[in-house]
């Protein structure tokens, strides 16, 4: 989609801090921090939210988790620990509508988290 962020962003039409990328997922830094370590991570194709995969595309949930928690380790944070965080919708706080996971770090987190 020409008007999402995200997708601009996986097709290198806009720069971003890319910490991880393969043929089907991109992961950078987010640009509005809420932790120490911030990363988002997306699948390249377009998806408005985890409403929208399609079960013939489950796989790239799974693929995405695990290069998260690959990801908390590279940034120093697997350890120490991190959340992982998928808003869908706009009640959950869903700003841009491209399914995308917070990878969130380095500091102690708080519950309930808003």
């Amino acid at each position: 989609m020409e008007d999402c962020i995200f997708c601009q962003i996986a097709s290198k039409k806009m720069p971003s801090k890319v910490v991880y990328e393969d043929e089907n997922i991109l992961a950078f830094q987010d640009i509005n921090p809420q932790a120490p370590v911030h990363i988002l991570a997306i699948p390249k194709e377009h998806y408005s939210s985890l409403n929208e995969i399609p079960q013939s595309k489950k796989d790239i949930l799974s693929h995405i988790l695990l290069k998260c928690r690959q990801i908390a380790e590279q940034q120093g944070i697997g350890q120490k620990g991190y959340r992982i965080v998928l808003n869908t919708g706009k009640n959950s706080g869903q700003d841009v509508f491209h399914i995308h996971f917070h990878v969130l770090g380095g500091r102690k987190m708080t519950w309930p988290p808003g």
